[in-house]
């Protein structure tokens, strides 16, 4: 059954020109199309489509909150891809939509992505409820694409029931996905071992259920670091009074254990919903959210200011040969503001 979405409060709505419009109208409808360009025009860095984009958004704003958010995390190779799919094939045959905001790694060097989780996702993307959105990382922290967050909520605006975000890997850096969605999971190896625990630690912390895949290559392997992992999470402190992390064991490739996957997501949106938790944690993403546009924008206006542009490459390289240190370079720029 589909998810109840909740009544939000009518708000004015902004002017919206045809073309906008049109937009609004075909993402509200349900369309691809129209949910895809829209897409396209919240992730574009030109200045006038970020003014289209803001309006869009606003339009559709009082549309969205009724999917359920699941992060998926996890060390490349531990099959994110195979396991969404394997997801999103369930939930269908459940009758809910699905939509995947899959984020590629960005080459430091070219800039560029393979954008390939349609082509390892075939299944999924031939499937009418469902709606795959690869996009490049541009080598931003977090693991998650710059604008995950508002193509999230247009596709909540079209309707889907479950969204599901998919993070280029596992780091600490790479918990940014945490922080936009209801529950985060993360995927783990059998055979992962000693040489994972570092980066391990730090994404357990905030990781809100585990998931052990390819169990069926080794089950042994499996049920061993289902019980070394379950040892460490009794050291570290519960992220939820109303929530104790499970610890589960998989198979995406033969899709084993999905539905007992899917029932305990489940089972944590009926806790946190019921303490109040789940709504919280909504509303402290937004603020946190808010505060991060916001310091995008002082950097990006701090750069294009004109005295910073003019003194910035000769301080620059005083910094690098030592003539003056990082905080007088840093403080003379910021004095311009």
């Amino acid at each position: 059954m589909p998810m109840n979405r909740p009544e939000l409060p009518s708000v004015a709505q902004p002017e919206l020109d045809a073309a906008d419009r049109s937009l609004v109208e075909g993402v509200l409808a349900r369309q691809l199309r129209p949910l895809a360009k829209t897409i396209t025009l919240v992730e574009s860095q030109r200045e006038d489509h970020k003014l289209r984009a803001q309006r869009v958004l606003e339009a559709l704003l009082p549309h969205t909150g009724g999917a359920m958010r699941v992060g998926i995390s996890g060390v490349p190779g531990v099959g994110k891809s195979t396991f969404i799919e394997a997801l999103g094939l369930y939930l269908i045959e459940q009758g809910l939509r699905v939509a995947v905001l899959a984020v590629d790694p960005s080459s430091s060097v070219t800039g560029g992505s393979i954008l390939g989780d349609k082509t390892r996702m075939e299944l999924l993307s031939q499937n009418t409820g469902a709606f795959i959105r690869p996009s490049p990382s541009a080598c931003s922290l977090g693991g998650v694409a710059e604008k995950t967050r508002e193509s999230m909520l247009v596709c909540e605006a079209a309707g889907f029931d479950v969204i599901i975000i998919e993070t280029v890997g596992v780091g600490q850096s790479e918990t940014a996905v945490a922080g936009m969605a209801d529950i985060f999971c993360l995927l783990q190896l059998p055979n992962a071992g000693d040489d994972l625990q570092a980066i391990k630690k730090g994404i357990m912390e905030i990781a809100d259920l585990i998931v052990i895949n390819k169990a069926d290559i080794d089950p042994a392997a499996a049920m061993r670091a289902k019980s070394q992992i379950k040892t460490a999470l009794h050291m570290l402190r519960p992220a939820s009074p109303n929530w104790t992390v499970p610890v589960l064991t998989l198979s995406a490739l033969r899709k084993e254990g999905i539905a007992e996957f899917w029932n305990t997501v489940m089972a944590y949106r009926k806790a946190l919903t019921a303490s109040g938790e789940l709504d919280a944690k909504r509303r402290h993403q937004a603020l946190a959210w808010m505060w991060e546009l916001i310091d995008s924008g002082l950097r990006s206006r701090f750069r294009s200011h004109p005295q910073v542009k003019d003194e910035l490459p000769a301080l620059a390289r005083a910094v690098e040969e030592g003539s003056t240190t990082p905080s007088i370079a840093a403080l003379r720029l910021l004095g311009h503001l």
